[in-house]
């Protein structure tokens, strides 16, 4: 009877906009370490393998700005240590985003995963797994043996992109083939709110990678959108493939690098978009219902602070009525709520806790439910000033699925005006928006990107630098000493 595979697996998990001032700290965290991560529907898929999977620590965050330097070195040391006792290994599942930014370090998913291949040794089979909004650069490549990344924004594919990352991993060891990995870089560099999978011309894009992962020697074929809000070295587009047909390889990383290249001026929103005016203005007449704004400068999901009330003064400036604003992180006024209980009445002072640089305003409300929870930070409180219901938050937590508001009592799909702290809507929400409108508000993942100050990254680079020429170059792995 042959042996099972020895497969270590974990990771860490975020997306930081370097124009956020906010450090990211522990507390900010979803920590799982070892059997933990096995009790945990993220990585359940993995009991359909056939391999003893040694759980090691997995971190994970809410977007937002950079990691703490003491916090991240604290996550790898444990995970390093975890690592190193986990040996002799047959592979390694490395979980991660792509697009973090820790303190004094360029290119942080590098020093993670290089330090990873260093306890393994050269030989060891490492594999992961990326969101598309991630960024790729050449020790990355040179690091990992395969490559997989999300398919679809709003991401509908987190399990199946990781189910492909442990499938090549597990065939690759069952064969006894070591695939490799060539990637192009896209000079293009756009948010995800005009690159959604459910627009075109992504969604023709994206639908075409099953068919790369058909030809023969492909075994994954990636689209890199990258992250827009990170000013570093390695923000970029980009294709990577793992195979073990070189030219087959590098073919289709020619092939998908121009055709996002050729695309990049046809990129869009998807939606309705305006100023927080225009679109207060717009759900007020409509004569449909829900009108959903998204408050995309301020969105957590995308690496936004969370605790702007630009709309909501907006709103409360046009006497808005049936609206439901979820949510703006603001933990003093959270405190505050729960301290009035319900139905108390005062003057809230809301906005601009975690950057003062953003927007506050103050508000005669009436408290109306308070979520209760054993800690703090995870409180949250209802409140009511005239026709506008406000979610208030103690910390920063995106609002995108049904479940978010009715936890609260409340009903969005029956609420004149939905405003939420969202760029694209999720797919929950999408059905429901009648209009969809996205307001252009200002915050630190502001959607006028081609304005953003930009000191690392390398140029020329779309839509910074308008009309240049350009044809793709593809790059291959560094040879690793010591693999056969």
């Amino acid at each position: 009877m042959s042996r099972k595979f020895r497969i270590a697996f974990g990771g860490i998990h975020t997306e930081c906009s370097t124009y956020n001032p906010v450090l990211m700290q522990q507390e900010d965290f979803r920590i799982l370490r070892g059997s933990d991560m096995l009790e945990m529907p993220y990585f359940a898929f993995l009991q359909d393998f056939d391999a003893d999977f040694l759980p090691l620590l997995h971190a994970r965050a809410v977007p937002g700005g950079p990691v703490s330097r003491a916090v991240y070195e604290a996550f790898k040391a444990d995970f390093l240590t975890r690592l190193q006792a986990s040996l002799p290994l047959d592979g390694l599942y490395l979980a991660m985003h792509g697009a973090m930014f820790v303190e004094g370090l360029h290119d942080a998913e590098v020093d993670w995963i290089s330090a990873a291949r260093n306890v393994v040794g050269p030989e060891c089979y490492v594999s992961a797994s990326y969101d598309l909004h991630g960024n790729v650069s050449q020790p990355i490549i040179d690091s990992l043996d395969m490559f997989s990344a999300y398919r679809t924004a709003p991401h509908i594919d987190v399990e199946r992109t990781m189910r492909r990352a442990v499938d090549m991993l597990v065939d690759a060891l069952k064969e006894g083939v070591r695939p490799a990995i060539v990637w192009a870089p896209v000079p293009v560099l756009l948010p995800g709110e005009r690159t959604s999978t459910e627009d075109e011309p992504a969604k023709s894009l994206y639908a075409r990678l099953p068919e790369y992962d058909a030809r023969a020697g492909i075994w994954d074929a990636a689209l890199m959108v990258g992250y827009v809000w990170a000013d570093e070295p390695r923000a970029t587009a980009s294709a990577v493939i793992t195979g073990t047909n070189e030219l087959a390889l590098k073919q289709a990383a020619r092939e998908l690098a121009q055709a996002y290249w050729n695309a990049r001026h046809d990129f869009v929103f998807g939606c309705e978009t305006g100023s927080i005016a225009h679109c207060v203005v717009r759900a007020m007449k409509a004569e449909t219902q829900p009108a959903i704004i998204a408050d995309s400068g301020d969105n957590p999901t995308g690496g936004g602070v969370g605790d702007r009330a630009d709309v909501l003064s907006a709103l409360a400036a046009q006497d808005a009525q049936d609206v439901i604003v979820a949510a703006i992180t603001d933990p003093a006024a959270c405190v505050e709520a729960f301290a009035a209980g319900i139905g108390g009445q005062q003057s809230f002072s809301i906005g601009a806790r975690l950057d003062p640089a953003g927007v506050r305003v103050s508000l005669e409300c009436t408290v109306v439910h308070l979520q209760d929870h054993a800690e703090p930070a995870e409180r949250e409180a209802v409140v009511r000033h005239r026709g506008i219901t406000i979610v208030l938050a103690a910390r920063r937590r995106p609002y995108h699925n049904i479940s978010d508001f009715q936890r609260l009592g409340l009903d969005p799909a029956a609420a004149r005006i939905l405003v939420v702290k969202s760029g694209y809507l999720s797919p929950d929400l999408a059905p429901l928006a009648n209009p969809s409108l996205m307001a252009l508000s200002d915050g630190v993942v502001n959607q006028d990107v081609a304005h953003l100050p930009r000191r690392q990254t390398r140029r020329p680079c779309f839509p910074f630098d308008a009309e240049f020429a350009w044809s793709p170059t593809v790059f291959v792995q560094t040879p690793r000493a010591g693999t056969t």
